[in-house]
């Protein structure tokens, strides 16, 4: 027979909320003394995890917030696989390699006439990609100074307003960051800037293809012709590595005529996220060279202990190889129609954001997502005598729950706050309407004090 059990024993076995886990709280500082359920500790974290923001609202980030459930299905069964065993994962190791081919032939890469032998390797992110090719650069500037009998110790590189990875990339490897100030109106590096800055020692220019302050482009092809004329006065060869954390998935697509990549015979390399416009899951980016003599042997690892010898360049080691197939099943699943309607819609979304903007009155339109990002950026156009500020402003939203950043402009325009909306898949036209809406009854209670009735009305349905 069966020993009867107490009722409210049975519940409480029953009911996450009901077991000793949950009737205390979490374990912050050292781990339990015991196990706990599977589903109760699922439910205690998941609740917690409610705390975060709805990554759906957060306008700030570049990073890809929604995915179809066949991507989820194919990191689940990815979960166990160490990309970086190319001897135990042979077919992963083969997408990462399709993956980088297809981003050198969408790149214009020369090595491409020659299916399947383009240089180059995925990372956790563009920021990594972007550090390996600035290694690349370095090395390749040191071996030209010693090949010609000159020091070695005084390495620059020279950009705009760049993403801190830059910052970090000088700092850790030794090599002065040249950050050149913008200029009144601009929106970035511009290339008549550049003599000032170069010099015997500039080991490369990036050029950023979306500046991370204001969306823009930067003229990669000006930038080009400008070293030109400075090698042509100075001897200086000046190579070129283009960030293009998010352009490089929006410019093939939407504004195919712009000359920024492999087309200029100055460009060496360049970074991507495929967890930004690429619309992979996050933990993903890529690092394509022009040529393979672009990237110095040295910097390549041989491992043997995986089982195989095993060529590596990466700062990261062990890393999950899902985010790389899904990437190369965006590729397959998309392909160029399917990535220039994705990126059409969120360029029309942008626009459209630009245009409820443009009609509130206290701003000024920086970018209005068209020619470059489908992004906006503004400021206020009076900040000194309209009563509020931007972070007044981005304060207001976040109470709907809209992650909306307030920030400077780099030197020498640090006295101009900005805001800037992404628009990325899955942010269509009717949240950004709605994000309009709640602005507007964000400026009234900011310059009236409280919502007007007909507003205080809007938010009750």
């Amino acid at each position: 027979m069966h020993e009867a059990r107490d009722p409210a024993e049975a519940d409480a076995s029953t009911d996450v909320f009901a077991t000793a886990l949950s009737r205390h709280e979490l374990s912050k500082y050292r781990m339990p003394e015991d196990h706990s359920p599977a589903d109760v500790v699922y439910a205690v974290i998941h609740n917690e995890l409610l705390l975060d923001g709805n990554a759906a609202q957060n306008l700030a980030t570049f990073c890809t917030t929604w995915s179809e459930d066949e991507v989820h299905r194919l990191m689940n069964e990815c979960l166990d696989k160490n990309m970086i065993d190319k001897d135990e994962y042979p077919q992963t190791a083969e997408i990462e390699s399709r993956c980088v081919n297809i981003l050198a032939n969408l790149w214009n890469a020369p090595t491409t006439a020659t299916a399947g032998n383009a240089m180059g390797c995925s990372t956790t992110g563009s920021s990594e990609a972007a550090m390996l090719g600035g290694l690349a650069l370095k090395w390749r500037w040191r071996e030209r100074r010693r090949a010609a009998g000159k020091p070695t110790d005084r390495p620059n590189l020279v950009c705009g307003p760049v993403q801190i990875c830059w910052d970090k990339f000088a700092r850790y490897f030794d090599v002065e960051l040249r950050q050149v100030p913008l200029e009144p109106g601009a929106t970035g590096l511009r290339a008549h800037q550049l003599k000032d800055h170069v010099d015997e020692n500039t080991i490369g220019v990036v050029a950023i293809l979306g500046v991370t302050f204001t969306c823009d482009y930067e003229p990669v092809q000006e930038i080009a012709a400008e070293l030109d004329r400075i090698q042509a006065d100075h001897g200086w060869d000046i190579p070129i590595h283009v960030d293009a954390a998010s352009g490089g998935f929006i410019a093939p697509f939407l504004h195919p005529d712009v000359v920024w990549d492999f087309r200029l015979e100055r460009v060496a390399s360049i970074n991507t996220s495929g967890h930004k416009y690429g619309l992979a899951p996050l933990g993903v980016g890529w690092a394509v060279w022009r040529s393979a003599d672009l990237l110095p042997d040295d910097l390549v690892f041989r491992v043997n202990y995986l089982g195989g010898d095993i060529p590596t360049f990466a700062l990261n080691f062990s890393r999950p190889g899902g985010e790389i197939v899904a990437q190369y099943y965006n590729f397959l699943r998309l392909g160029h129609g399917g990535y220039r309607a994705v990126q059409q819609a969120c360029a029309e979304t942008a626009q459209a954001f630009a245009r409820e903007i443009a009609a509130m009155g206290p701003f000024t339109l920086l970018y209005d997502g068209d020619g470059a990002l489908p992004a906006v950026s503004y400021t206020l156009t009076d900040p000194d005598t309209c009563g509020f500020s931007l972070y007044d402003l981005s304060d207001q939203l976040r109470m709907r729950g809209w992650q909306v950043p307030s920030y400077p402009l780099p030197a020498d325009r640090e006295d101009t706050v900005i805001q800037r909306v992404l628009i990325r898949h899955g942010i269509g036209r009717d949240e950004i309407g709605l994000l309009a809406d709640d602005m507007r009854r964000s400026l009234h209670r900011l310059t009236h004090g409280a919502p007007a009735d007909a507003d205080r009305a809007g938010f009750h349905h």
